[in-house]
């Protein structure tokens, strides 16, 4: 699965989304898409879920909003491990990406 735009690209290869660029999206509502394939990597019941975010330039406070429904998605889903991969060349990953594991303990961060 993938979704791509001039500003973005997002794909999936197996339970690993990547993603791509610049995501400055208005509002939950157009961010629906993306939540959309990020749920369907959970429909095939995978045992982890990689969210590679190492090459995400800019995500604005309504993709982060994505980011942390997600998270609680998973959190409910106990048997699915999640792992976060980052970049400490990107600003707003070191600040942000850490909350994720407030909202899930089982959250493996790795920011390289």
């Amino acid at each position: 699965m993938e979704i791509k735009t001039a500003e973005y690209t997002i794909w999936t290869e197996g339970s690993t989304i990547h993603y791509e660029g610049t995501l400055r999206l208005s509002g939950t509502d157009a961010y629906q898409p993306i939540l959309d394939l990020m749920q369907q990597v959970l429909t095939e019941k995978p045992q982890n879920v990689v969210l590679d975010l190492t090459q995400l330039e800019f995500l604005n406070s309504s993709g982060i909003n994505l980011l942390a429904k997600f998270t609680i998605e998973l959190r409910k889903q106990p048997d699915v491990a999640m792992k976060v991969l980052g970049s400490t060349k990107i600003p707003w990953q070191s600040k942000s990406l850490p909350n994720l594991q407030k909202l899930h303990k089982g959250v493996e961060l790795i920011i390289v």
